[in-house]
């Protein structure tokens, strides 16, 4: 018997909305089977590995000054799991909406950007099978909804500018070569949130990602 894995790898790297974040929760988590990286890996079945990376608050190549204690860094913590975890066969990037706060003044081809930023960091490295990248795709992330959003006003700015990103995300991975998926068709972000989508978003997209990665795996 091989001592190599002979399972297709995907890395799941995201942030609150990867994780699992309960909408209006406080700071409550879906279980591995609600989330939609599970979703995805029990749609897939027994040929497939799923990793999931997520951290609440992340951004792509950005650090929030209004959370200075832990790093929020994705371009930070990439390149390590990247290392940490190979071979991987994909990784899946959705980030986004944590650039959207006020603060951080971003539009949306600023954050296209980032995010892509992280797919280039992917393309550059060994860390698929033979050392070679990964295959990418790349997750624009469910739209910011209108209502009142619970956190501190963090996000006020945020519906109009993030309605724009499918576009600019859909350019950005056309312009790297790598496969594209737009979440806010599959999945939106319900009162009383914002920017969480709830346990029928995760069921939805995770099915319409699974589909995607058999698309890419042929």
């Amino acid at each position: 018997m091989s001592a190599t894995n002979t399972k297709k790898t995907i890395l799941c790297f995201g942030d609150s909305n990867t994780w699992g974040f309960v909408p209006g929760s406080d700071g409550e988590r879906y279980g591995p089977d609600i989330r939609w990286p599970g979703v995805m890996g029990n749609v897939l079945g027994d040929e497939f590995s799923v990793i999931e990376e997520a951290q609440n608050g992340r951004m792509s190549v950005w650090e929030d000054p209004y959370e200075p204690t832990v790093s929020k860094c994705g371009l930070n913590h990439l390149p390590v799991v990247l290392e940490s975890q190979k071979p991987l066969d994909l990784a899946i990037i959705m980030l986004g909406t944590n650039d959207l706060k006020n603060h951080m003044n971003h539009n949306a081809y600023a954050i296209a950007h980032g995010v892509t930023t992280l797919v280039d960091v992917v393309l550059a490295s060994d860390a698929g099978p033979e050392n070679n990248p990964p295959l990418v795709l790349m997750i624009c992330p469910a739209p910011v909804s209108d209502w009142n959003c619970p956190f501190w006003h963090l996000f006020d700015t945020a519906p109009e500018i993030s309605r724009k990103l499918p576009a600019a995300y859909k350019e950005m991975a056309a312009d790297r070569g790598v496969e594209f998926l737009n979440a806010g068709d599959f999945a939106s972000c319900p009162d009383p949130d914002c920017i969480h989508i709830d346990s029928a978003g995760h069921a939805s997209l995770g099915r319409a990602i699974a589909n995607k990665v058999r698309e890419m795996f042929g």
